[in-house]
């Protein structure tokens, strides 16, 4: 992500609204999928947002490299923290 990106704005996250079709599908919009580069066959994880009523997507791959970041990041505070003590 680049420094242009802060603050948010609202119409950097909002991509439109969807309506639960009978089966408990959306559709994704286009400037979404093609912004995020969500492809046909993609495996992507459907998560509550801790916030509100609502839910997060991801693609799997981009999640799990996110988390094994965030486990570097730690080792590296944990770390700091053993040599300040």
């Amino acid at each position: 992500m680049s420094d242009d990106s802060y603050p948010v704005c609202l119409d950097r996250l909002f991509y439109g609204s969807v309506t639960v079709g009978e089966r408990g599908q959306i559709v994704i919009p286009l400037e979404a999928r093609t912004e995020l580069g969500f492809k046909h066959g993609d495996k992507l994880l459907v998560l509550k947002d801790p916030h509100c009523k609502g839910i997060m997507v991801a693609k799997l791959d981009e999640f799990k490299t996110l988390l094994q970041r965030f486990a570097q990041v730690m080792e590296e505070a944990d770390r700091h923290v053993e040599e300040s003590e």
